[in-house]
């Protein structure tokens, strides 16, 4: 995959409202699918861009544990809310890929293997949690000795305008992580949106060649230092209104002492072991493979599926589940997110993005059992 390149002398141009339709214009000139944030069904998910009219415009986002809304707002901004339930995840570690098919004609069996389909994609509205949650998948799909091709298709021509969070969410605790709220590295364009008394701009930086010139084709003039002042400013502010928190300790170590502790089987009275949370989550990258084939008996296939840890059948071997209690699961998606994710990837396995505490159906909150179990040693 293209690495970013970090000897690009950082280029800021401002432009207005008029940019954002010539930006993603221009993306599309160039034959890129441009994806960013779109509004169904009540909730800010990712689908294909024609322009600016199809950002939720206005809108803002109350999250709790277990609790989505969006509202609106008086500002007009077109990035003034944080994160949905969807991630990039979706378009790069597909959900549902077939791997190979097998036909049988005669006496003889063609096996065919599933090709690669690399997209030229443009992502709009990456956010800073959400650029860190794709560096950890790349380690994961593409660092080892065994890289995964249909991700590495996707992933090598990925075109990333970040946005700089002007807005916090109640679920969110990326400062926690090192993970936001601005973007830093891994982006083509970053954008932080400036609302004033009338005034309506974006702040453009280009953090590689190819950033660069998709900016040299929009108008617009170059960043003063007011400009400059303005957005860090506003990523202050969303960093000092983080809605959540992790306890300030060596959380791996935290953890790994406390593997017995009650506090497991407490939540696990609480969880559904539904899996909202390892399919929302954006790092999260375990699946299951299945065999289909039709009722002929002359074409069969293996499909691979996004799989959780918290299904019964995950750990299943011959005898039955190593995992089989709620307890157990809990403590295994938790601990290998905070923990052995560490000693499996050289870093933490969350980016405080805060989805699987808002789409947890009861609400159960990864930072509360963190402090809960910080707090229990302490008494």
């Amino acid at each position: 995959m293209p690495e970013k390149a970090s000897s690009v002398a950082p280029e800021r141009r401002v432009v207005a409202i008029e940019g954002l339709a010539a930006l993603i214009e221009a993306l599309r000139s160039h034959g890129r699918r441009v994806i960013g944030p779109t509004v169904v069904d009540d909730a800010i998910v990712y689908d294909d861009l024609d322009g600016p009219d199809d950002l939720p415009r206005g809108l803002t986002d109350i999250q709790e544990a277990g609790r989505y809304k969006l509202q609106p707002r008086d500002d007009g901004a077109f990035f003034g809310y944080a994160v949905g339930p969807q991630s990039w995840k979706k378009f790069l570690h597909k959900p549902v890929l077939r791997l190979w098919r097998a036909e049988r004609k005669g006496n003889d069996v063609a096996i065919e293997a599933e090709a690669p389909e690399p997209q030229s994609l443009a992502f709009l509205g990456v956010r800073a949690c959400e650029l860190n949650a794709i560096a950890i998948q790349d380690r994961v799909l593409t660092g080892g000795d065994y890289v995964d091709p249909h991700y590495r298709a996707q992933r090598d021509g990925a075109f990333i305008v970040a946005v700089n969070c002007g807005e916090a969410g109640g679920t969110c605790f990326c400062v926690s992580m090192n993970a936001g709220p601005k973007a830093t590295q891994g982006f083509d364009l970053a954008l932080t949106e400036l609302v004033s008394d009338g005034a309506h701009e974006f702040l453009i930086e280009a953090g590689s060649s190819a950033g660069a010139d998709i900016l040299a084709e929009l108008e617009g003039r170059p960043a003063t230092e007011d400009d400059m002042g303005a957005a860090e400013a506003i990523v202050a502010r969303t960093a000092a209104s983080m809605g959540r928190r992790m306890p300030e300790e060596d959380i791996p170590a935290l953890l790994m002492r406390n593997l017995q502790h009650p506090r497991w089987e407490e939540v696990a009275q609480r969880c559904l072991s539904c899996a909202n949370c390892t399919m929302v989550c954006p790092t999260c990258f375990c699946t299951s493979v299945e065999e289909q084939g039709d009722l002929a008996g002359v074409e069969s296939s293996r499909v691979r599926r996004w799989d959780s840890c918290f299904t019964m059948d995950y750990s299943y071997i011959h005898g039955g589940s190593v995992r089989p209690s709620v307890a157990s699961r809990y403590r295994q998606w938790m601990t290998h997110k905070l923990s052995t994710w560490h000693e499996q990837f050289g870093a933490s396995g969350c980016v405080g993005c805060g989805r699987c505490i808002t789409w947890c159906p009861v609400g159960i909150d990864i930072t509360e059992e963190t402090r809960a179990i910080s707090d229990s040693e302490k008494a």
